[in-house]
């Protein structure tokens, strides 16, 4: 009897030192080295979009512990994106990307005619001639919280341009742009860890606003420069 209880507990021993090496293994391989930014050609090149790692790609560099994943979407844009084949409300997401709105970070320029004007409210920093001033004393905190340094950066918007803004306002205030990928955009996703926020029932539209992973800016409690 006695010797059968220590075969078990040896048995259940080997099986506890597989989950934790399997985990060690699984972590490894999620973590694997990732491809230096290469932007890629054309108009998608314009916006800054990554030729590896975009909206085909992403689902190979999900649920990676040493990155963050950021969409730079509002969950309803003053902008029209219908007339450029695009949605104006945040419709669906990626599994795995938090919403940080790019128009609350710093005033948005080079949006295409069509689209006309997005949101013209407080935010983060001011740009002008390619400078970025912060509006807020806990203006670089914020930023710094929500777009950790130490991680790599998956960023992601609707078509890209957000995206591709949010890199330029990263790189331009001191984040390693090898650290950062534009993913592209939502609307051309069609991988296995979408989730759909937009409903349509019996001729009517809504959206389920509280599937989404959400950062929202509180202004009104923040201290100006």
């Amino acid at each position: 009897m006695k010797k059968k209880n220590i075969v078990i507990i040896c048995l259940i021993i080997l099986l506890i030192l597989g989950i934790i090496i399997g985990i060690f293994i699984f972590n490894n391989q999620k973590n694997e080295s990732l491809p230096i930014p290469e932007v890629t050609s054309g108009l998608r090149g314009e916006f800054g979009i990554d030729k590896n790692i975009n909206e085909e790609t992403i689902d190979n560099y999900l649920g990676r512990s040493d990155s963050v994943y950021r969409d730079m979407r509002m969950l309803k844009d003053p902008g029209d994106y219908e007339a450029i084949g695009g949605d104006s409300y945040l419709s669906g997401f990626v599994k795995g990307f938090e919403v940080v709105p790019y128009p609350y970070l710093v005033n948005v320029s080079g949006l295409p005619e069509e689209v006309g004007d997005t949101y013209t409210g407080k935010t983060l920093f001011t740009e002008k001639d390619g400078e970025y001033t912060a509006n807020y004393e806990e203006s670089m905190d914020i930023l710094e919280y929500l777009f950790p340094k130490d991680k790599n950066i998956f960023l992601m918007c609707g078509g890209g341009g957000y995206a591709g803004m949010t890199k330029n306002l990263l790189v331009a205030l001191g984040w390693d742009a090898d650290k950062i990928y534009n993913v592209g955009g939502y609307w051309y996703y069609d991988g296995d860890n979408n989730v759909e926020v937009k409903n349509t029932k019996y001729g009517d539209t809504t959206y389920d606003f509280w599937k989404v992973p959400y950062h929202d800016i509180d202004f009104d409690s923040l201290h100006e420069v």
